[in-house]
């Protein structure tokens, strides 16, 4: 039986249209971390390899090919939509098997090693967004 708000996202969130309930923990097979870091600003886009991504899960398959065009994980984590923990995850895997490429932002901090300020900002400006 549905709640009366009724779940909406894979993790049962209300809002939108009605989809299966799926915990974030199946979808990456127990995993609460990345084999990697990834920022949340990090860029992904599909790899040459990406043809393969056929016999993959379906949330997988969603982030190959949202990540035709260049995204960012918060985006690919708003679009799918999915934990940005499991967004990160499920990213990190698709990268080691060559089927995503990942671009990290270099550092960005100022000769003193304190973080730019307008970094910060666009990053605040990008959460609000979302």
């Amino acid at each position: 039986m549905t709640p009366p708000n009724g779940p909406t996202s894979p993790y049962g969130s209300s809002g939108g249209a009605q989809q299966p309930l799926v915990r974030p923990y199946a979808m990456t097979g127990g995993r609460t971390r990345p084999r990697y870091q990834l920022a949340i600003e990090a860029l992904v886009s599909t790899t040459a390899q990406a043809d393969r991504a056929g016999s993959l899960l379906p949330e997988h398959q969603r982030i190959v090919q949202l990540c035709r065009e260049v995204r960012s994980i918060a985006e690919v984590s708003a679009l799918v939509p999915i934990p940005l923990g499991v967004a990160r995850i499920l990213v990190a895997d698709l990268a080691e098997a060559g089927l995503v490429a990942i671009h990290q932002p270099a550092a960005a901090t100022t000769g003193g090693g304190t973080p730019d300020v307008t970094l910060l900002e666009r990053v605040l400006s990008g959460l609000r967004k979302l």
